[in-house]
């Protein structure tokens, strides 16, 4: 058994300059003299070099047969890792488990992992985690997940051996698993401070959360961006189908390589088999990529980044980990942004490295620097502007009860006083085709396929903070209907458009971390930088919601409504953190199939009757009920 081994001569004893503050992080036993880590104003500071920094590959033996060719699947790892942890200096490890770093990259700039010259070790390292961190004493690990890449096996779009590819590495950090390196030779981690943090963006985010809810030993932190923490919520909403079409499948062979995609074939047959796409109902099959299941066994920190304006792993993801993670008192933190599917890097690039980087000191180096006694949100309240809150939702977030006031030959309107008996019962017919433009536009206009509720010009801003939910008394005259709603801010504002995610790439670039040259290739920490794309716009669509009627109060079992039988029709909206304007009015819109938000539309074209008094929308609103009537909403 052999140490794993550097590729580098050793350099030279390194000299530290004194600094305000200097902490040792040595291994057991290790002389006075040799190289620590060094902490100045809080933060663990960059005396260790890059370029001469160990490079590795191991290969580890999971207990995964993905493929079902009767082996074990292995995960490759590619490792640095400064040459002083072959001194005596014990290093946490940053990793980031993906599925992507040899088909669609990672990072804005679709970066690839790249070995230049062919001799098994990395010349270009995706993303700046490695430039930045191992010069200030951290290993950093791309793990390619089983299926992909360096790896064997098969991807399995979040099953056990996708979600615990990553508990696989962590197990071999820790003593755990066997690991070997190109010629078979056994290696062991033993330059390891037993601290691993996980992080990553999507995928690699979802990865992060499904190896936490493991509760693997040795896990200390994650930081999941823009992540899922249920697979059903991510291909479904309440029943109704948003990525159909096999998906699961389809996501599989893309994260294959073009080369095993024939090979790989019969996994994503039974992916297609099992995934249910005929009826959208929750299934057995959704259990292991359901993570809100197990949150109580995270014991790992987790800092949370996510888009309030993601449509592609929708909000409600973050919120319903949060809430889970909340009530199981996990140490976290939140980053809430106006952008879309878009990493911190990308949206806040100066604060975020400083924050990532006092995070993983904090909880991987032992570094007291006080980010626990920070404000733990952390929310984009307009384009580059930001504020902080001590928990989310916002502390004095009350769930208030909006009735939706019926108006015949008009819009409605929104108040907190009741609708009376007398109030009419207003019918729609669900369009199929209608479109979220046609729902939202020339609000104070009757429409066929919707209703509208305004309410009048806010006489004072109104903070929503928090999970939304529509309360609906409804009949159909179908057997099924989807039934949506749409929440919307109708008045001028400069805000984060929706296309491109709300962000473009611009030219120039700036650095973050050290560049060395391997294998004839320079890899740098040079990065292009990202704008915001912002417009003065007269409306946002703030968040909305959608539910199948045969799902009504199952989603796992389908029950057919009963035409014309009164229903109490109850579904979460997106989660949101949103300031209404004063002078702003409010819009609610009822509308049956939405087509913008999932893929299934309903092809009955129902008759939709809302029944006024079980009618109401409840806001979660900083404030409760006296904001809303200070607001106007009486």
């Amino acid at each position: 058994m052999v140490r794993a081994r550097r590729l580098l001569a050793v350099p030279v004893a390194l000299t530290l300059t004194a600094t305000a503050a200097v902490a040792s992080s040595v291994g057991a036993g290790a002389a006075d003299d040799e190289p620590g880590i060094v902490v100045e104003n809080g933060v663990t500071q960059p005396v260790f070099g890059y370029d001469d920094a160990i490079r590795e590959r191991v290969f580890i033996t999971s207990p995964f047969d993905s493929d079902a060719n009767g082996e074990l699947d292995i995960v490759a790892i590619d490792i640095m890792r400064p040459a002083a942890s072959e001194q005596g200096l014990d290093v946490p490890v940053i990793m980031d488990p993906s599925p992507y770093y040899s088909t669609l990259g990672r990072g804005n700039e679709s970066e690839l992992k790249l070995d230049q010259d062919g001799d098994g070790l990395l010349d270009r390292w995706p993303l700046f985690y490695d430039n930045y961190f191992v010069p200030r004493g951290y290993a950093v690990i791309l793990m390619d997940m089983i299926g992909t890449n360096n790896s064997t096996g098969c991807p399995t779009v979040h099953d056990a051996s996708d979600n615990l590819s990553p508990k696989v590495v962590i197990d071999w950090l820790n003593g755990r698993a066997t690991g070997v390196d190109k010629d078979g030779d056994e290696v062991v981690a033993d330059w390891h401070n037993g601290k691993t943090g996980l992080i990553g963006k999507s995928y690699d985010g979802t990865l992060a959360n499904g190896t936490a809810v493991s509760g693997v030993e040795g896990l200390t932190t994650i930081v999941p961006i823009s992540a899922i923490s249920s697979y059903y919520d991510y291909t479904r909403s309440n029943g109704v189908i948003q990525r159909g079409n096999n998906y699961l499948a389809s996501l599989a062979n893309i994260v294959t390589n073009p080369d095993r995609r024939d090979y790989c074939r019969p996994v994503r047959d039974f992916l297609s088999a099992n995934d249910g796409d005929e009826t959208g109902d929750y299934t057995p099959f959704w259990h292991v990529r359901d993570y809100n299941r197990d949150v109580d066994k995270v014991k790992a920190s987790v800092f949370v980044i996510h888009g309030l304006n993601d449509e592609n792993v929708r909000p409600d993801h973050f919120s319903k980990w949060w809430y889970g993670l909340a009530a199981n008192d996990v140490p976290r933190k939140l980053w809430l942004t106006q952008t879309g599917h878009v990493d911190p890097f990308d949206f806040r690039r100066d604060a975020w490295v400083d924050e990532i980087h006092k995070w993983f000191d904090y909880w991987l180096q032992d570094v007291d620097n006080g980010i626990m006694d920070e404000p733990m949100v952390d929310i984009e309240r307009a384009p580059d502007v930001w504020e902080t809150a001590n928990d989310w939702p916002i502390p004095g977030s009350r769930p208030t009860r909006l009735w939706l006031q019926p108006n015949a030959g008009a819009a409605g309107g929104l108040s907190v006083t009741p609708n009376r008996p007398s109030d009419p019962v207003l019918s729609f017919v669900d369009d199929p085709a209608q479109r979220e433009t046609a729902m939202v536009s020339n609000e104070e206009t009757v429409t066929p396929n919707r209703l509208v509720y305004l309410s009048e010009p806010l006489q004072a801003p109104l903070h929503i903070s928090g999970t939304p939910e529509l309360k609906l008394g409804a009949t159909v005259n179908t057997t099924d209907t989807n039934l949506g709603v749409i929440l919307v801010d109708y008045g001028p504002a400069e805000r984060v458009q929706r296309a491109g995610d709300g962000v473009l790439t611009g030219t120039e670039q700036n650095c973050w971390g050290a560049t060395a040259t391997w294998g004839g290739y320079a890899e740098d920490a040079c990065y292009k930088e990202v704008l915001k794309r912002v417009a003065l716009t007269q409306r946002e669509v703030v968040t909305k919601g959608i539910i199948d009627g045969v799902n009504l109060y199952d989603y796992s079992t389908p029950t057919p409504l009963i035409p014309g039988k009164p229903y109490d029709v109850q579904f979460p909206l997106l989660p949101e953190d949103y300031v209404f304007p004063e002078g702003h009015r409010i819009g609610v819109i009822v509308v049956g199939s939405y087509r913008d938000y999932g893929s299934q539309a309903d092809p009955n074209r129902a008759t939709i009757s809302v029944l006024p008094e079980r009618s109401v929308i409840v806001l979660p609103i900083v404030g409760g009920r006296t904001a809303a009537v200070a607001a106007g909403l009486e």
